[in-house]
């Protein structure tokens, strides 16, 4: 199970996924160190988490922020390609993450992925992480690699931003039939399976996916439901979904949904065929969050951007 004075590294704390995988290390005692791409933003963990930037560039500099770690917790990747963060650099970028992993001597690489990751996926967020379960099987380290579904908790941007355009508009657009599936997961779950997955040595793959299957619609009439909207649900072909949320993003100044994205969820790609791994249902969070979530907008680019 390891001690405390053992180091763990963990990228992006000070984001969603890697701040509650901080807080579950720093509640068991645990010694955590964050490599973040924003170093000079406020550290809410104060002098219990040190800081490193990602330094891709220099890799050298990466090893010396990971040496002395026995485990690498790792959230880094990104949601769409932007200007020069694409997903080709981002699947370079973690590369560079994993060899200065190696080179640092950690024992033990703890990777959140996606589910359904396919190295031929014709969606590059799918192929790229595909890509890198590939190269973190092949590494010297241990592995374990959670395949979450579609997050939701604090903070979160999906289940957030339909409650806020259920809160404003008298209208909400439904791709397609609305009839595919998604399977919604506690962030805080995800977090537990990926602590408890770093505490020991055999290698896995797993998906993180709560106990709860939705079709789209259903889901977005729940949330409806416990945020008191009366937003009639409209059902639109894709592209011109796609349309009107551009005009929105255009608005709130974020990327409301892409193409990948549609196209994706419309796939049946955030579903697992596995039993549940995640114990908290959507419904009964919703039900005691209902008067909070969607109250503000949760923007993309502001979270990692701007």
């Amino acid at each position: 199970m390891g001690n405390n004075d053992e180091l763990h590294v963990v990228t992006g704390a000070f984001g969603y996924t890697g701040k509650y995988i901080t807080q579950k290390l720093l509640s068991l005692g645990k010694k955590v160190r964050t490599i973040t791409g924003h170093p000079n933003r406020p550290n809410p963990f104060g002098n219990k988490v040190a800081i490193s930037p990602f330094n891709f560039d220099k890799p050298a500099e990466l090893v010396k922020s990971l040496r002395g770690a026995v485990t690498l917790y790792n959230t880094y990747w990104v949601r769409f390609s932007y200007k020069q963060v694409t997903f080709d650099r981002a699947v370079e970028n973690t590369k560079v993450l994993i060899r200065a992993a190696e080179e640092a001597g950690v024992q033990r690489m703890v990777h959140i992925s996606i589910t359904n990751a396919s190295e031929s996926s014709l969606f590059p967020y799918f192929r790229g992480k595909g890509i890198l379960e590939k190269a973190i099987c092949q590494s010297g380290m241990s592995y374990a690699i959670i395949r979450p579904t579609v997050l939701f908790g604090h903070e979160d941007i999906l289940i957030n931003n339909i409650a806020w355009l259920l809160r404003r508009f008298p209208f909400f657009a439904i791709l397609g039939s609305g009839a595919y599936k998604l399977q919604p997961v506690f962030v805080e779950d995800v977090a537990e399976l990926a602590v408890k997955a770093g505490q020991y040595g055999e290698n896995v793959i797993m998906d993180a996916v709560g106990p709860e299957i939705y079709a789209f619609h259903e889901m977005v009439q729940l949330i409806a439901e416990k945020v008191h909207s009366k937003a009639k649900l409209i059902y639109l072909r894709p592209e011109l979904t796609l349309f009107f949320s551009r005009l929105i993003g255009y608005v709130v100044n974020d990327v409301i949904l892409t193409r990948d994205e549609v196209y994706g969820l419309m796939s049946n790609l955030l579903i697992s065929g596995n039993p549940p791994t995640g114990r908290t249902r959507l419904s009964a969070w919703l039900a005691d969050n209902g008067e909070s979530i969607g109250v503000k907008y949760a923007s993309e680019l502001g979270r990692h951007y701007h």
